[in-house]
C-alpha cells in the first residue's frame, strides 16, 4: 500500500488512527497495540500477500535470539547467539537480495553455468534486516532488558517505517507506545503530522515524480543523449531522488506525529553540505547511524591512527553501496563516497579556512560532485554510466528537444501552458522552456536554502495558514494521483 494512494488516505490510514485512539481507552494496552500490528500486517501483506510470511518469520526467529541472550548462559554462549543472530539476518538478505548477482558474477569468472532461481525480493527487507540486526545486537550489549513478543513485532512492522525507513531503535520507539500521555489524540500534534505529511506527499507527487519522467527519459537513452540533456537528466534524478525520499520519510514522521509517536529525522537539507563528510551527516541519517554504531565503532573508529580510520571509512561505505543494490553500480558509487568524504578529512584544515571566507566555491564544487556521484547511482551499469559521462563532458550542447521536456508537464502545468500560449500568443517550446528553467530553479532552491521539514515541524504552531497549506497540498497531490510511482528507495 503506497502513502500515495486513495487507499491509503481515504480509508486506510482514517480506519487505524480511529481504531488505535478508540481501542486505547480499553484499560488493557495491548488490546490497541495488536491492533495497530494487525494493520501494520495488512499494510505490509497488501503489496504482495507472499511478503507476509518472511517477515513474521524473521520477526519470530529474532525475538526467539533475544529469549536466548536474556538467559544467564556462559560469554562465550551469548557470542556465538550473537554471531548466530547476524549470519541469519545478513544471509536472509544475501538469499533474496545478493544470491543471483553474486551467481551471475560467479558464472562470468569461472565459465560456470549456475542457476539461481528468480526470487521474489521482499518489500522493505533492507530496512527490516538493519533494525531487527541492530536489535539482536543491543540484546548482546545488555541495552535492552524486558522486550514482549508483541512490543517486538510492533517496534519491527509499525507500517509508517516499516517500507523505506527510517531505521528505528527500539529504545527509541516502543516506549512511546507505553506512555500514557500518547494513547489520547491530540489535536495539535495530529496538525502537525497532517502539515508534515502534507509537505511530503507534495514533495513526491508534485516534484520528484515529475522529474521522475524526465530523469527516466534520459538515463534509458544514454547514447542518444547531448551534453544539454545529460546535464538536464543528471540534475532531474539528483533533486528526484532527494525530494522522493525525504518526501517519504517527512509522510512517515508525518503520520507519526497523528499518532503521538516521535519518528527519528532521516534527512537534514543534505544539498546544503560543504563537503561529503558534512553531506552524509544530512542524508539517510538512520542510516549512517547503523553503520557508525554497529560497524564503524566495532571496526575501531578513530581510535587506532588515521590510516586504519580511513580504512574502516572505506570499509562501511563499502557496506552502504552494497546494502542498496545488487550491482557493481552501487559498489562503485560507495567506493567513490567513500574516497570522497576521507578526501575531504584530509583536505578539512585547508576547506575550513575557504569555508569562512567563501562558502559558495565549497558548496558548488560538493553540489556538482553529487550530482556526478548520482549518475553512477542511477545507471544500470558501470558501462552506461562511463557512457553518460561521455556524453556530459563531450561539450556538445544541442537543443533541448520539447517532447524531452514534456515529461515535466502534469495535466494541470499542460492546461496552464496551453491557456498562456493562447492568451499572449507564445510559441508553446518557450513557455516549456521556460516553465522547465523555471521548475528546477525551484526544486534546486528549495533543496538548499527553504528551512526543510524538521525546521517546520519544530517552530510548527496550529494556525489557518498552515491549515489552508496542508489542505491544499494534500488536495493537490491527491489529484494528482493518476500519474504517481512508487517511492525509489522500495527497491532497496
Amino acid at each position: 500500500m503506497l502513502f500515495n494512494s486513495y487507499i491509503f488516505i481515504l480509508c486506510f490510514l482514517p480506519i487505524t488512527l480511529i481504531g488505535w485512539f478508540s481501542l486505547n481507552r480499553i484499560k488493557n494496552e495491548n488490546v490497541s497495540k495488536v491492533f495497530l500490528l494487525i494493520m501494520s500486517l495488512v499494510f505490509y501483506a497488501y503489496f504482495n500477500i507472499r511478503y507476509l510470511p518472511i517477515i513474521l518469520i524473521s520477526i519470530l526467529v529474532n525475538y526467539s535470539l533475544y529469549l536466548l541472550l536474556q538467559k544467564r548462559i556462559i560469554p562465550s554462549l551469548r557470542k556465538l547467539v550473537l554471531i548466530f543472530g547476524i549470519l541469519l539476518n545478513v544471509g536472509l538478505l544475501f538469499y533474496y537480495k545478493y544470491l543471483g548477482f553474486f551467481t551471475e558474477n560467479i558464472n562470468a569468472v569461472f565459465h560456470a553455468d549456475f542457476v539461481v532461481k528468480r526470487l521474489l525480493l521482499p518489500l522493505g527487507i533492507s530496512f527490516f534486516t538493519f533494525q531487527q540486526l541492530s536489535f539482536v545486537i543491543d540484546c548482546y550489549k545488555s541495552d535492552i532488558k524486558d522486550c514482549s513478543l508483541l512490543n517486538y513485532a510492533l517496534f519491527v512492522s509499525f507500517f509508517p517505517q516499516l517500507i523505506a525507513g527510517p531505521i528505528v531503535l527500539y529504545d527509541e520507539m516502543i516506549p512511546q507506545f507505553a506512555d500514557t500521555k500518547n494513547k489520547r489524540f491530540n489535536s495539535e500534534n495530529f496538525s502537525k503530522g497532517l502539515f508534515v505529511f502534507s509537505l511530503g506527499l507534495g514533495k513526491k507527487v508534485l516534484v520528484a515524480d515529475p522529474l521522475g519522467n524526465l530523469a527516466n527519459i534520459g538515463f534509458g537513452n544514454i547514447p542518444s543523449l547531448n551534453s544539454s540533456t545529460a546535464l538536464i537528466s543528471m540534475l532531474a534524478y539528483t533533486l528526484q531522488i532527494y525530494f522522493d525520499f525525504s518526501g517519504y520519510c517527512d509522510m512517515a514522521i508525518g503520520i507519526g506525529y497523528m499518532f503521538n509517536i516521535d519518528i527519528p529525522i532521516n534527512f537534514n537539507s543534505p544539498y546544503r553540505a560543504l563537503d561529503m563528510n558534512d553531506f552524509w551527516k544530512r542524508w539517510h541519517i538512520t542510516l549512517t547511524r547503523f553503520l557508525t554504531k554497529n560497524l564503524y565503532i566495532p571496526l575501531g573508529g578513530n581510535r587506532k591512527g588515521k590510516m586504519r580510520t580511513y580504512v574502516n571509512q572505506m570499509i562501511v561505505f563499502l557496506v552502504s553501496g552494497i546494502w542498496h543494490g545488487a550491482n557493481w553500480t552501487f559498489i562503485l558509487w560507495g567506493a567513490l563516497n567513500g574516497i570522497s568524504v576521507i578526501l575531504s578529512k584530509i583536505l578539512s584544515p585547508f576547506s575550513e579556512k575557504l569555508k569562512k571566507k567563501a562558502r559558495f566555491l565549497p558548496w558548488l564544487v560538493t553540489f556538482v560532485f553529487i550530482n556526478l556521484m548520482w549518475v553512477v547511482f542511477r545507471a544500470d551499469s558501470i558501462q552506461l554510466a562511463g557512457l553518460f559521462y561521455q556524453k556530459l563532458f563531450s561539450l556538445r550542447f544541442g537543443a533541448v528537444d520539447s517532447a524531452y521536456l514534456n515529461a515535466l508537464f502534469t495535466s494541470e502545468f499542460s492546461f496552464i501552458g496551453k491557456v498562456v500560449t493562447k492568451v499572449l500568443a507564445v510559441d508553446e517550446a518557450k513557455i516549456k522552456a521556460i516553465f522547465a528553467f523555471a521548475f528546477f530553479l525551484f526544486a534546486t532552491v528549495a533543496s538548499v536554502l527553504f528551512k526543510n521539514t524538521s525546521e517546520q515541524a519544530k517552530r510548527f504552531k496550529p494556525n489557518f495558514w498552515r491549515l489552508a497549506v496542508s489542505c491544499a497540498l494534500l488536495v493537490w497531490s491527491v489529484l494528482s494521483f493518476s500519474g504517481v510511482s512508487t517511492f525509489l528507495y522500495f527497491n532497496f
